[in-house]
């Protein structure tokens, strides 16, 4: 391409190298400095996380960094003491392991620690050593009569006599195929037989062999049938409570991979990363097969009788035509999906999560373990995706769910009355009954009772910003709500469950510990302060929360932060979150708090800031959740036109004056806005942006617009580069270059569009060594430099 002026060459190389370059000085009227608050925790104060018991429940241990050092430490408290102490490099190296599995009367407790097990005496308090080898074992439960350990290695299961200390392998899992005899030609067989039917002496030396052969087998130890399982892979394995049945995934892998140059490495070469696949490059295969340990037999799992297993989306009917026939809306084989590890009950039934690979199904089944066949419990259909709170939208995991004390009952979360509620299906009946009532708030945990008479659920039912830990009878009757301070609780319930550690935070306040009885109402005792002597000279705002009005009518959910009328410059800027589905407008300390302190600095110089939790945020139901199926950029991005011209009609802000930003989703909807919507924002800083959806992941982004094969509508509608002709105003990016998630290709790819459009009013900021989460104090430093200096020059009234 010519380059035409001396501008564009100056882009050109800016394209390249302006990350180096000084970002020139902008007045800041803030007490804060953009240096300041990008130290992160270093200025803002390392909060407690990590918080676990003793198994007695008299400690309570979590990782803290009060004295900002590189790493965080353990620290305990106990009840007579709640003072934070170190815990001492040999206590820590003592202390069981944090997950495990305990026997029936919860005597003792097997976990896996360092790839070697260990067994736990909770009345001596002694710890027994059950392996010590180079390989690594893990994944220990019980037998359920208490008597063995059983544990996975490599691809196979042992089991471990807690009484005589004895060693068995289980199961012989191979790669590979089974060798087998071959056939010998009839003409060398024919001179075979006619030489044994001359020769007595070859006669009698068969059969001396033979004979043997036969008396020497009977002293040979038993050992598992070897199982072949050719080119396939272990994915998971686990055994029944009665050790006669082992479930076993496996998979083959068919995702062809990216790779992330990293140019900055310490021996001076450019270092290639292995990276995801894009999405419908990620063709993976799953089977599943029992292993039956008393009849040295397998067999496979059929999912064929998995109801709605043969089902189509609905979205293929947009791309049906006429000439082709009738429309079917079933296929002619059964969809691929995902069984996910069974859990089993005392008396080893089995119930698993099964997930469609196609994201629309989510299944709850009973595992006859004798047959291999599979009964529907329940089945959640979604023409858009699966997803919610403790279910997820990502195949991978099964979510939330388990077992109740009555061995009859399964309990997990559904969406079924578009918000997340807990229910319990009876695997003996198939019915199933809603533990929480209906209504427009979610429950996001969940865990019974040990006795299995309460469930303990953390819902948003005081108000969609709060979270709030509550007790409640499975047979019915008052439901307590325990914790009551504003914000946010994350609870870890001692071994009695008489005692509760929180980590409880604010609109404006980091997470802390707290303890406090399992009673409603009670007191909670504060434990640490880990904010810094810096970060507490400030006066942090509280942002208001409010409502305004879509274009479609929804009420949509907002944080302000004003600035104080003296100041306000009748400018504005609207901040939007990452993840898609992810809240943001809430009563807690933000995941995005160095954006809430940058918030505090741009409403210290008269900007209006306004941060949305959009179409595709979290926390508001099924409906909010799924509104930007089949297309990105379409309700999520006038939700933000929509909230500037709130700010202008409420608030006195000049329309022409608005400006947005973004990291990840957020840059995405950035560059959406600064592409399609350039009369409602006049500058953008775009980060880490998603610039062409169908160079994304495959887990994510199949789930909400399929496969650009299979709906390329979709992705043509959803991707900014296909958009990039629309820009008007001043375009900012800013791209990690080893970003192994939202890779540095897509913004190279975008800039070359850029290019070949003729388009000169936009900068890219390239970060050498920043992947998707930037590290260096320096780096968050220099990008928010130059974003303030972006909006300081675009948006602020000129004198």
């Amino acid at each position: 391409m010519m380059i035409r002026n001396f501008k564009q060459l100056f882009l050109g190389i800016s394209l390249l190298f302006s990350s180096i370059n000084l970002v020139a000085q902008v007045p800041n009227l803030s007490s804060l400095s953009i240096e300041q608050i990008m130290q992160g925790e270093k200025f803002v104060g390392v909060s407690p996380s990590d918080v676990f018991w003793s198994e007695d429940g008299k400690t309570t241990y979590f990782k803290w960094n009060p004295e900002n050092l590189a790493y965080k430490e353990l620290y305990k408290i106990t009840k007579e003491k709640p003072i934070p102490q170190k815990v001492s490099i040999e206590e820590q190296l003592a202390l069981p392991g944090r997950n495990g599995s305990y026997n029936a009367n919860r005597t003792q407790k097997v976990y896996s620690k360092a790839g070697d097990i260990f067994l736990y005496d909770l009345e001596t308090k002694e710890t027994r050593q059950v392996t010590n080898t180079i390989n690594r074992e893990y994944q220990p439960s019980f037998s359920d009569d208490g008597q063995y350990i059983y544990f996975r290695a490599l691809s196979n299961m042992y089991s471990w006599n807690t009484k005589t200390g004895s060693l068995v392998q289980l199961s012989n899992f191979k790669k590979g195929n089974a060798k087998s005899e071959k056939k010998v030609p009839d003409a060398e067989q024919w001179l075979e037989d006619d030489q044994l039917g001359m020769m007595e002496v070859l006669q009698e030396r068969t059969t001396t062999r033979k004979t043997t052969e036969t008396y020497t087998k009977q002293f040979k130890p038993k050992r598992p049938k070897s199982i072949f399982i050719k080119d396939w892979n272990m994915d998971d394995l686990c055994i029944s409570p009665n050790g006669e049945y082992i479930v076993y995934r496996l998979v083959k892998r068919k995702a062809k991979g990216t790779k992330v140059p990293d140019y900055v490495i310490n021996n001076g070469f450019t270092n290639n990363r292995n990276a995801r696949a894009k999405v419908g490059h990620s063709d993976n295969q799953y089977k599943v097969g029992i292993y039956n340990t008393i009849q040295d037999s397998f067999y496979t799992v059929s999912m064929e009788g998995i109801s709605g297993i043969y089902d189509k989306p609905s979205f293929l009917k947009d791309y049906h035509k006429k000439k082709d026939g009738k429309y079917k809306a079933t296929y002619t084989e059964a969809r691929e999906v995902l069984l996910h590890r069974p859990k089993f009950s005392k008396n080893s039934e089995a119930v698993s999560i099964v997930r469609a690979l196609d994201c629309k199904d989510r299944w709850v089944v009973k595992l006859d373990l004798n047959t291999g066949k599979l009964k529907t419990l329940n089945r959640q259909r979604d023409e858009a995706w699966i997803g919610g709170p403790g279910i997820s939208m990502w195949t991978g995991w099964a979510g939330i769910s388990g077992w109740l004390e009555n061995d009859k009952d399964y309990w997990f979360l559904s969406e079924e009355s578009g918000y997340a509620h807990l229910y319990i299906v009876n695997t003996k009946t198939g019915k199933k009954t809603a533990l929480t009532p209906k209504g427009n708030w979610e429950v996001t945990t969940a865990q019974p009772s040990k006795d299995g008479k309460h469930f303990y659920i953390t819902t948003s039912e005081v108000d969609p910003g709060e979270r709030h830990f509550y007790k409640i009878p499975i047979a019915g009757g008052l439901v307590q709500k325990i914790t009551s301070l504003e914000g946010n609780h994350k609870v870890s319930l001692s071994p009695d469950e008489k005692e509760l550690a929180v980590l409880y935070s604010s609109s404006n306040t980091p997470w802390e510990l707290y303890t406090m009885p399992n009673k409603p109402k009670a007191e909670a005792l504060k434990i640490t302060d880990s904010r810094s002597d810096q970060f507490k000279a400030y006066q942090w705002r509280t942002p208001e929360l409010v409502y305004f009005e879509a274009k479609d009518g929804k009420k949509v959910r907002a944080r302000l932060y004003e600035p104080h009328k003296k100041k306000k410059n009748r400018a504005a800027v609207i901040f939007v979150h990452g993840a898609g589905y992810l809240q943001n407008v809430h009563k807690w300390w933000s995941l995005y708090y160095r954006e809430y302190m940058f918030h505090n600095i741009l409403a210290d110089n008269g900007y209006t800031v306004l941060d949305i939790d959009y179409r595709a945020s979290e926390g508001y139901g099924r409906d909010w959740r799924t509104a930007i199926y089949r297309h990105m950029g379409g309700k999520d991005l006038s939700d933000q036109v929509d909230g500037a011209q709130f700010l202008v009609e409420n608030y006195k802000i000049d329309a022409k004056r608005v400006g947005i930003y973004g990291g990840s989703y957020g840059g995405f909807i950035t560059l959406m806005a600064m592409f399609t919507s350039p009369e409602t924002f006049k500058c953008g800083a775009a980060l880490r942006s998603v610039t062409d959806w169908a160079h994304y992941n495959h887990s994510y982004t199949s789930c909400i617009l399929n496969t650009p094969v299979e709906d390329s509508i979709a992705y043509k509608r959803s991707s900014p580069i296909y958009f990039a002709e629309g820009l008007k105003g001043k375009l900012l990016m800013l791209h990690g270059m080893t970003d192994t998630n939202v890779q540095f290709q897509d913004v190279v790819r975008l800039s070359q569009r850029l290019i070949e459009l003729g388009k000169d009013d936009w900068e890219l900021a390239v970060f050498p060594m920043e992947g998707h989460g930037f590290v260096e104090p320096s780096s968050w430093a220099d990008e928010y430099k130059r974003i303030f200096k972006l909006f300081q020059e675009n948006l602020r009234k000129r004198k």
